[in-house]
């Protein structure tokens, strides 16, 4: 479990609540920090959607669990970005506050690389069903 607290941003150890540390900032960098945390969590969202109607609406494939491992890949995305955003807000705000530059993160790369992974996946499993004449 320690790749999900990096990827998450947390290093171990209790910090004090982010309202109490540093200064209060324009308020204006905290609404855009507050919308870009909603924006991932309508992401997640999307991706939670996106996995249950590829199991539950789109025709099988000719490999008859090519639906589910699709399904259950945006599942897993949705499931780590909601895990992870809150943390990805706080850090971010923290770091506002504190005047600090903004911490990096695994969590843009690791969704564009899944959500490669799933496209590349669901291209392979319609291709296979052209070639098997299905499609």
């Amino acid at each position: 479990m320690d790749w999900l607290r990096r990827l998450a941003g947390q290093t171990g150890g209790r910090k004090p609540p982010v309202h109490t540390v540093g200064t209060d900032p324009d308020y204006r960098f905290s609404l855009a920090n507050e919308r870009t945390f909603l924006a991932w969590i309508r992401t997640a969202l999307a991706l939670l959607a996106g996995g249950i109607a590829v199991v539950q609406i789109v025709p099988s494939f000719s490999i008859g669990w090519a639906r589910h491992i699709l399904g259950i890949a945006l599942i897993v995305l949705a499931i780590l970005i909601a895990a992870t955003s809150y943390t990805r807000w706080e850090r971010r705000e923290r770091a506002i506050r504190e005047g600090a530059p903004l911490p990096p993160s695994l969590l843009p790369r690791l969704v564009g690389l899944g959500i490669s992974a799933v496209m590349i996946s669901a291209m392979v499993f319609i291709l296979v069903d052209v070639a098997r004449g299905r499609r």
